[in-house]
């Protein structure tokens, strides 16, 4: 199992940070990495979406919002490859003002995947950090820098 841990501090209010990284129609600009993001179902706080890339990869997804707990957990549906399970937690910690965004992800790769557990933590952290970074930009300024 492959696991990586990332936060930042956002300096804007929690309902500001938790409904502006939880509008996933809003991802294309908030993620560098995605050009689509398209709700398919809403049942009370769970939300399915589909994702698509870059590389014009899609997939499905679900999303359990908990705002009065401060976190959202997720999970990768189908296609499930490259990974074997992908599984997320958002957390948002309210501190000095602002608000502690922490990411984890619990995962692992298919043994047919181009990349190993290792490998994919590395590309996931690399990620995680740069868009972390681009959202606290949009939040704090209203745009990436």
């Amino acid at each position: 199992m492959a696991h990586t841990k990332n936060s930042i501090f956002i300096n804007a209010p929690y309902e500001k940070v938790f409904d502006i990284t939880n509008d996933i129609e809003r991802w294309p600009e908030l993620f560098d990495e995605y050009t689509d993001a398209k709700i398919l179902s809403r049942e009370g706080n769970r939300i399915t979406f589909q994702l698509t890339n870059k590389e014009g990869k899609s997939w499905r997804s679900s999303r359990v919002l908990d705002k009065a707990g401060h976190r959202c957990t997720a999970k990768r549906e189908e296609p499930m490859f490259p990974f074997k399970y992908m599984e997320l937690l958002w957390t948002y910690v309210e501190k000095d003002g602002g608000v502690e965004m922490t990411w984890e992800q619990n995962f692992s790769m298919d043994e047919k995947a181009p990349v190993d557990d290792k490998t994919a933590e590395g590309r996931i952290n690399e990620h995680s950090k740069k868009n972390m970074q681009r959202i606290k930009e949009i939040i704090e300024n209203g745009k990436p820098q």
